[in-house]
């Protein structure tokens, strides 16, 4: 249940607000597929609800020119959660196409920095609303909403719904992409190893120590206070 967190944004299908969750006000915080379709429209609903600033999770080379401009005075902050050339990245792609929450717990232990980086992002933000999100609002969006909700002391099954509703949320864009059934396709991955979606979830939710985890790993105790002032 997404308890009216749904967000209709005209050209985009998977926004919502992450408040209520844990200690997560409304309007902080908004998870989403890349804003590339939106209409002015589109964009004229995201200002009204507050959005000034973007975390862009994706890398360079995947970014396409919006459909209509954005508008003036909304910020973008790049943080890339894919360590696109290293050996991290290599294993994965292979082994999961960085495509199900199997990969989680490798990247957060061989690559905190771009987890940090992600959330110091979030932090910095200008005051308002923050949207962050990758290409389909699912896996590197899903760790970042992950990581926040922990920090923001959601319960585990909280956060598993919540990355549930994408597959739901963007079944019309999979068949126009002609691909089959997303979750279907990851369940049967993870079935492969194991486990489930919802088990590899849980247990990744379970070994985060926040804010341990954050500031072990370089977040600043002043970040970090920025970070729960825009969640309360």
């Amino acid at each position: 249940m997404t308890d009216g967190r749904e967000l209709l944004w005209d050209g985009c299908l998977n926004v919502r607000d992450l408040g209520g969750l844990g200690q997560i006000r409304p309007g902080a915080l908004v998870r989403m597929e890349a804003p590339t379709r939106l209409s002015e429209a589109g964009w004229a609903a995201a200002w009204a609800y507050g959005v000034r600033a973007v975390v862009d999770l994706r890398n360079a080379e995947e970014c396409e020119p919006d459909w209509v401009g954005r508008p003036v005075g909304m910020t973008v902050v790049r943080a890339p959660l894919d360590p696109v050339g290293s050996p991290f990245y290599e294993h994965w792609t292979k082994l999961d196409g960085l495509s199900s929450p199997l990969h989680y717990p490798a990247l957060l232990a061989e690559h905190p920095e771009l987890v940090i980086a992600a959330v110091r992002a979030v932090a910095r933000a200008e005051p308002g609303c923050v949207v962050f999100h990758c290409a389909g609002g699912k896996d590197r969006t899903g760790l970042l909403a992950l990581v926040l909700l922990a920090l923001a002391g959601a319960e585990a099954d909280e956060i598993v719904a919540d990355y549930l509703l994408t597959y739901e949320r963007m079944k019309p864009r999979y068949v126009e992409m002609g691909a089959r059934d997303q979750l279907t396709a990851v369940r049967e991955l993870v079935a492969g190893h194991g486990t489930t979606v919802e088990a590899s979830l849980t247990a990744t939710i379970g070994s985060l120590a926040m804010p341990s985890f954050l500031l072990g790993n370089g977040l600043s105790e002043a970040d970090l206070t920025a970070l729960q002032a825009r969640f309360t």
